[in-house]
């Protein structure tokens, strides 16, 4: 193996992509190690802590996901069924039109600034997928796994896709005009999950080709509903609606002054764009990945903004708002039945219906992503498993896992209150990483610059960062804001704070457990932690944890690189080893 030094620390960043498919160069400056490696996606080489998972030079997965793809992987995911629904609730938190429409800007805002934050990160590793699960594990190498540990345990044990899918099989009953059981509405979601899994296992591009043409639905639909409110608005539609600018004269009339609902109509605003991250889950599928998804993802936000907000223009414009409020049917629902009467209301419900399978789909496919790059960590038991693609070309048991407990999530709690607290509890911890990947964005650009690393392609405003991360504190603070009505009321009907004590409770016990794994147990068992890089025959590469006994521990660092490779005479032609303090010594 070689170990050449650059003669100009300025040289050291021909990091900045002339690395060949099969090369490695190590830059180390103390006890910072970084791996450069290039996977044939088209983007510069992927320089990263050397604990992270190894690049795939060749995607397992291939590289299926193009522009539109991208595109329509935001737009499924963000789209589902809130925009049919969460209006009303939006109006009944801030009391006014005005108000109502305000927030939908403000959560354009917040999805903006987000994508702004996660395209700078995605530009740091264009050829690892699998976003925020990279982005934690580069920006806190130490404690070394913990990061990666606790995150793992959100994906796969917290997060979830029951609620869309109790969603799709409430309005199917709805256009049969059956009042179904309780346990009629789980088999249908249990159905609907499962198709969708079947399916994203089995047919990766047709998976990709269904989101795709799902999210032209969705934007049609969006687009119908837009229309039909300008039409109003012209006096199209005057035998249904006499004054459709009542609710705009005096839009800010009623506008409430109670801070818990402002501050819960304001989450509801920011989960209702939230899907923006779907496609740089993706990054190793993407051909020139940033450029691409950078793209892709400003357009998707903008896109939905622009549909959001005049569909609420539109519903204002055929609804009184006191009918919205007072209603017990859906916002769009009561649009349809005020415009076109009840049996067309009834049979336009298969478009928001269409819209929740396309989100459903949309994430399975891309939390598999995620949940396979913990696997590449090795932070989990059997990590081969959660890797490897055959026989299908597709992250198999991924996809299992969330099916396994969106089945078990839809079985288990009640309809109602428990439903809804498993909901709250799923947004906290994701708020939490949020807000924590925001400040490791600041860590892995210090780290980056103490090795010489190169600047990244896209880099972010301080002051979107910033604003990124306030929303995301607001979020994790909220929860504790007690209601007006007393301490139990809540959407689940007890303890308000119960959903944010439990997901902190969650970490706490990660931590032990950590503490358990990675502290005590080698210090019983005589042994320590280390990483191998293995290779599986369907091209797929990740790491696996290993006990080395502490009187082999020299003998096997001798005998692998800080990445976990095994060292062999054929890498000397491959593998390049950049001192950056021997280099300042030379300069």
């Amino acid at each position: 193996m070689s170990r050449r030094a650059s003669d100009d620390l300025a040289q050291v960043p021909h990091l900045a992509g002339d690395l060949g498919t099969n090369q490695r160069q190590f830059v180390i400056k103390g006890d910072l190690a970084y791996v450069g490696e290039k996977g044939e996606n088209g983007a510069e080489a992927t320089y990263q802590h050397a604990d992270g998972a190894p690049v795939e030079t060749t995607s397992p997965l291939g590289y299926n996901v193009g522009y539109w793809s991208s595109f329509f992987l935001n737009v499924s995911m963000i789209i589902g069924t809130g925009i049919f629904s969460t209006p009303s609730s939006i109006l009944h938190g801030v009391g006014s039109v005005g108000l109502s429409l305000v927030y939908w800007v403000i959560g354009a805002a917040i999805a903006f600034s987000g994508t702004s934050v996660l395209i700078e990160l995605a530009s740091y590793f264009p050829s690892r997928s699998g976003s925020n699960v990279v982005y934690l594990e580069q920006a806190f190498p130490r404690p070394q796994y913990f990061w990666p540990l606790v995150f793992a345990f959100q994906v796969i044990v917290v997060r979830f896709n029951s609620g869309n899918a109790f969603v799709v099989a409430s309005y199917l009953f709805r256009l049969s005009t059956h009042s179904p059981k309780d346990w009629e509405i789980k088999g249908v979601a249990i159905a609907v999950v499962t198709l969708v899994s079947a399916l994203v296992i089995v047919h990766q591009r047709l998976s990709l080709h269904v989101i795709n043409v799902l999210g032209v639905v969705k934007i049609l639909t969006l687009l119908f509903i837009t229309i039909t409110g300008w039409a109003v608005l012209g006096g199209g539609f005057k035998h249904k609606v006499a004054d459709p600018k009542a609710n705009f004269r005096h839009g800010f009339k009623d506008t409430s002054n109670d801070a818990y609902g402002i501050s819960n109509a304001l989450v509801s605003i920011i989960y209702s764009y939230t899907g923006y991250e779907n496609s740089v889950r993706f990054a190793n599928e993407v051909k020139d990945p940033i450029r691409t998804i950078k793209n892709s993802t400003f357009a998707s936000v903008g896109i939905v903004f622009f549909l959001y907000f005049f569909v609420n223009i539109a519903y204002f414009a055929a609804i009184p708002a006191a009918a919205v409020l007072d209603s017990k049917l859906t916002t769009a629902s009561l649009f349809f039945e005020t415009l076109f009467g009840a049996k067309a209301a009834r049979g336009l419900t298969i478009l928001p219906i269409l819209s929740a399978v396309g989100n459903i789909t949309a994430v399975i496919t891309g939390q598999a992503r995620l949940i396979r790059e913990i696997g590449r960590q090795g932070v989990v038991p059997y990590p081969r498993i959660w890797v490897q693609t055959k026989p299908f070309g597709t992250p198999i048991f991924p996809v299992f896992i969330m099916w396994f407990f969106a089945t078990f999530f839809i079985i288990v709690p009640p309809a109602g209150s428990a439903f809804n607290f498993i909901n709250a509890l799923q947004n906290y911890p994701s708020s939490f990483f949020l807000a924590l990947m925001t400040v490791g964005l600041y860590f892995i650009r210090r780290q980056r610059a103490k090795v010489g690393l190169p600047r990244s392609s896209y880099r972010s405003w301080d002051v979107v960062n910033i604003f990124f991360f306030l929303t995301n504190a607001f979020l994790l603070v909220m929860p504790w804001v007690p209601p007006k009505k007393g301490l139990n009321d809540s959407s689940f009907g007890f303890f308000y704070a119960t959903a944010a004590l439990v997901g902190l409770g969650f970490i706490v016990l990660c931590g032990l457990y950590y503490v358990l794994w990675v502290k005590i147990l080698p210090k019983l068992g005589h042994y320590q932690i280390r990483k191998i890089v293995v290779a599986h025959d369907d091209g797929s590469v990740g790491h696996q944890l290993i006990n080395v006994p502490n009187d082999q521990v020299d003998e096997w660092d001798r005998k692998h690189d800080p990445a976990g490779h095994s060292i062999t005479s054929a890498d000397d032609n491959n593998v390049e080893y950049v001192n950056v303090d021997e280099t300042k010594e030379k300069v």
